[in-house]
C-alpha cells in the first residue's frame, strides 16, 4: 500500500502525483520553452501522457527507487510543477531530477525551495548520504538553484545527452547529508526528522527495477 508523502515548506509544498496532474504534466512535457534544457525532447501529447501512467504505476514498486513529485502551491493544491528524486543502486545515493515549475503557477520563483524540499525528504526519510544533480552547461541560470540548494560543483561531463539535433555537456554538484543537515531550515529540519520513524532505504537494494534513461535522470530543468 501507497502512503501519501506531502512536505510542506514556507511558500510550496511536495505531494505525490495523482491522476488528476495528467493535464499539468501533459503541458510541461510538451512545452516547447519548459522543454528546452530538460535531458529528455519535447513530448507528443500521447507520449507524455504514457509517461505519466508509467510514473503512477512506479509509486506501487517495492523498493521503491523513484520519487515524483507534484510541486504546488502552499494554500493551492494545483500542480504547479515538479522534481524527482531518484534513488541509486548502489551505496546510499540519490539524483535530484526533473525540477520545472510553471511560470503562470501557484509555485513560480519558488523552485529552489521545491528542491530543497526534495533534498530535505532524501537525506531524512531516505536515509540518502549524498544527493547530485545536474544542468546543461549552457543553462546558467541553474547554478544559482544548485547553489542556493547547498549543492557544491562537482564535475562537467562531456556530451552525455543527445537533444534538439546535438550533444550536450552536463555540469553536475552533489551535497552530502552532515552539511547539508548544517544549513536546513525549519520546514526542512522538520522533514529530516521524520526519518526517526520512517524505514530508511538500504544501501543493499539490488538494483533497480527497471532501467532509467540515462539522460532523464541527468538533469534539473526548471
Amino acid at each position: 500500500m501507497t502512503t501519501d508523502v506531502v512536505l510542506t515548506g514556507d511558500h510550496v509544498r511536495l505531494r505525490e502525483l495523482r491522476a488528476s496532474d495528467a493535464a499539468a504534466h501533459r503541458r510541461i512535457y510538451t512545452h516547447p520553452v519548459l522543454t528546452r534544457y530538460l535531458g529528455v525532447e519535447r513530448m507528443t501529447p500521447e507520449a507524455a501522457d504514457a509517461a505519466f501512467e508509467a510514473t503512477l504505476r512506479r509509486r506501487d514498486e517495492h523498493p521503491r527507487r523513484r520519487h515524483v513529485f507534484a510541486v504546488t502551491g502552499r494554500d493551492d493544491d494545483t500542480m504547479a510543477g515538479c522534481v524527482g528524486l531518484l534513488v541509486e543502486d548502489f551505496g546510499r545515493n540519490a539524483m535530484l531530477t526533473g525540477l520545472v515549475v510553471l511560470p503562470d503557477g501557484a509555485a513560480r520563483g519558488h523552485g529552489t525551495e521545491a528542491g530543497r524540499l526534495a533534498m530535505a525528504y532524501g537525506f531524512g526519510p531516505l536515509g540518502m548520504h549524498r544527493i547530485w544533480a545536474g544542468h546543461r552547461h549552457d543553462h546558467r541560470r541553474m547554478r544559482e538553484v544548485m547553489l542556493a540548494g547547498d549543492m557544491h560543483p562537482e564535475a562537467r561531463l562531456r556530451e552525455l545527452f543527445h537533444t534538439q539535433g546535438t550533444w550536450h555537456d552536463v555540469v553536475t554538484y552533489a551535497a552530502l547529508a552532515p552539511r547539508w543537515r548544517l544549513t536546513a531550515r525549519p520546514h526542512e529540519r522538520e522533514i529530516l526528522d521524520l526519518a526517526d520513524g520512517a524505514d530508511t532505504v538500504r544501501s543493499d537494494m539490488g538494483p533497480l527495477s527497471s532501467p532509467v534513461p540515462l539522460a532523464e535522470a541527468a538533469l534539473a530543468g526548471g
